[in-house]
């Protein structure tokens, strides 16, 4: 006879610096693998110890964060309430995918290991398959190498069948005598070639299971992680993928790993799900009573028929699209024969019916030689006709923030400035404002493993503890302290003193967030 076997995927809670917003974790994983036990026919369910369920009182959790020994604070549920909760379970999941919360998941892995050692524990992410070492250590038993809808369902029927034997399981890692383990990629046949096991066809992934996440408890928050709204918006929000991966392999994003032969296999690859599972999963949210979707693709524009062709299919379904993720400059111009680097009206009108109120620019660099090394050509300066673009979008009513990276360890200052110039030129023709991120090298990242081997990372370096106006690296070309200096001056003086002012006071704010909550409380 077989074990009953239950499987709860646990967000941990929240950590942040004092200065930055909290907003819950919202990665996809869990309603995915979630979806994948539920498809099988074993029991799961998910837990956001940062926001609770019903059980625990919300605005308790949110206003009342925790100093951390970092200096970070943490806002979720406490350790008793965390272990109150998996008690039942035989599987806890543990993802790891962003890399701001990496300590909070190796502290609440050993949370529960040490109460429950019984209890298997497996974490994922690029996070967990780049440092194994720490997630080992931390009390995880299973860390998943790749996508993970399938392998899952493998460590709930290795369960169901009474055994602790997970080695027959393709990629993952595991600690055996010892000694940890990977048990290797599963090859298989796609289009002709020799592929590692991932779901090539997304058509095949199980229906995500977004109605096990506390949704009402996300919309009283109020804080997703994209898009732009008016104050005092009521949000019904819900986040969804139309595709996997990426047609670009840009040295700071983890995707740049994600190849064949690699542990994680080709996840990197750009795949893309059909027109009616799209619709499919949309007609799901909307009768969670969701309004507002946040599409996390990495990369949705990267075929612009079927982009415009699903925007169209999404607003004829009553649904707002808040936020696209990964929308590059490249998608915005027409490269096709007599128009190299125009304006691609298309688009703009696509995403205008759409919607859209705002589309963010990610410049990330000014200098031919950054963006063909870090950002695999994303762009092409010389090229493209970016003052024709930015009036485009001024004369469409949207607002045109710009993105720009500055501190990569060869960058010379005469480049950094170049690219701090060019956000400056761009402001006075259209550009409602500039960003400037000192560069994260992130584990999983083809960056992470050059700053290794040229010495660019400090001794104390920790991946969750980096911040994007602060220097990361060491031995740059600009000295960190320098770099830090060009960053602050140039977002002061592209921004103004307004825009600045309004930054500012928001994050003062958000520092002292209960007053608002408990304004909504009483508004309820």
């Amino acid at each position: 006879m077989k074990k009953e076997v239950k499987s709860i995927f646990l967000y941990p809670p929240e950590q942040n610096w004092p200065d930055t917003m909290c907003k819950p974790n919202g990665s996809l994983a869990y309603p995915y693998l979630a979806g994948a036990v539920l498809r099988y026919g074993a029991e799961a369910s998910i837990y956001d110890a940062c926001v609770g369920n019903d059980s625990d009182d919300l605005w308790d959790i949110f206003d009342n964060p925790k100093e951390l020994e970092s200096g970070m604070l943490k806002t979720g549920v406490s350790d008793e309430r965390i272990l109150s909760v998996v008690e039942d379970y035989d599987i806890v999941g543990l993802t790891s995918i962003f890399s701001h919360q990496e300590t909070m998941v190796l502290r609440t892995a050993s949370l529960i290991k040490e109460h429950f050692p019984e209890k298997i524990i497996l974490s994922g992410g690029v996070n967990a398959r780049n440092r194994t070492k720490k997630f080992f250590d931390a009390g995880i038993d299973i860390i998943c190498a790749s996508e993970s809808e399938r392998t899952i369902v493998e460590i709930v029927r290795t369960l169901e069948n009474k055994s602790l034997d997970f080695s027959e399981i393709p990629n993952i890692y595991i600690r055996k005598e010892g000694k940890e383990i990977f048990t290797g990629n599963k090859p298989i046949m796609h289009k002709g070639k020799v592929a590692n096991d991932i779901i090539w066809d997304l058509d095949e992934l199980p229906l995500p299971a977004w109605d096990l996440l506390p949704n009402k408890r996300y919309w009283e928050v109020g804080r997703p992680h994209g898009g732009h709204f008016k104050e005092g918006e009521v949000l019904r929000y819900a986040s969804m993928m139309t595709s996997r991966g990426c047609p670009f392999r840009c040295a700071y994003c983890h995707i740049s790993g994600e190849v064949h032969n690699s542990p994680s296999g080709s996840i990197g690859n750009y795949r893309i799900k059909s027109d009616d599972r799209v619709i499919q999963e949309l007609e799901m949210l909307k009768d969670l009573g969701v309004k507002q979707v946040f599409i996390e693709d990495d990369s949705l524009l990267a075929i612009k028929p079927r982009a415009k062709r699903l925007l169209k299919k999404i607003k004829s379904l009553g649904l707002q699209i808040l936020d696209v993720n990964g929308v590059n400059i490249l998608h915005l111009l027409r490269w096709d024969k007599g128009n190299k680097g125009e304006v691609d009206f298309e688009v703009l009108e696509s995403l205008q019916e759409a919607g859209f109120r705002e589309i963010g620019l990610p410049f990330e660099s000014a200098n031919p030689r950054i963006i063909k090394k870090y950002a695999s050509s994303k762009w092409d300066i010389e090229r493209s006709n970016i003052p024709s673009l930015l009036k485009s979008l001024q004369d469409m009513d949207f607002r045109v923030p710009g993105m720009f990276m500055l501190g990569y360890p060869d960058e010379s200052r005469e480049e950094i400035m170049t690219t701090v110039n060019y956000a400056y030129d761009l402001i006075g023709k259209g550009l409602s404002s500039a960003s400037f991120f000192l560069v994260m090298p992130l584990p999983g990242t083809k960056l992470f493993d050059e700053a290794i081997a040229n010495g660019n990372l400090p001794k104390n370096f920790s991946p969750d503890k980096m911040h994007w106006q602060k220097a990361n690296m060491v031995n740059t070309e600009v000295p960190p302290e320098e770099l830090e200096e060009i960053r602050n001056e140039a977002w002061e003086t592209a921004n103004g003193a307004d825009f600045v002012k309004y930054k500012q006071e928001m994050r003062v704010v958000d520092k002292h967030s209960g007053e608002i909550h408990e304004r909504k409380k009483e508004n309820k």
